[in-house]
């Protein structure tokens, strides 16, 4: 999912479709409402898929790096206290949503 996310970022792709499960709903509603995609839509019997609409400023992505950090052959775990800060911990003030404040 990430992967389809970085490539159609890249791409300036208005929209990306990844396959459907629980925690590619749940992560994307997380990326929603942190303002980091315009929005999503579950879609389709089965097999279901997450439509999501990708944000811009002109041609520069709201997304502007995008990693996996814990990986199949070497998982990393954190408690919620220990999550790395974004941009030093001024990774809030790049949000779309509190720009607009």
């Amino acid at each position: 999912m990430l992967t389809r996310i970085r490539n159609a970022n890249r791409a300036l792709l208005p929209a990306v479709e990844v396959p459907y499960s629980k925690l590619k709903e749940n992560i994307t509603s997380i990326l929603k409402r942190e303002g980091y995609i315009a929005d999503f839509a579950v879609e389709g019997k089965m097999p279901k898929t997450i439509k999501m609409k990708l944000k811009y400023e002109g041609k520069k992505s709201i997304i502007e790096g995008l990693r996996r950090v814990s990986t199949p052959g070497l998982r990393r775990y954190v408690g919620a206290t220990e999550i790395p800060r974004v941009r030093g911990g001024l990774g809030w003030l790049w949000s779309p949503r509190l720009r607009e404040s």
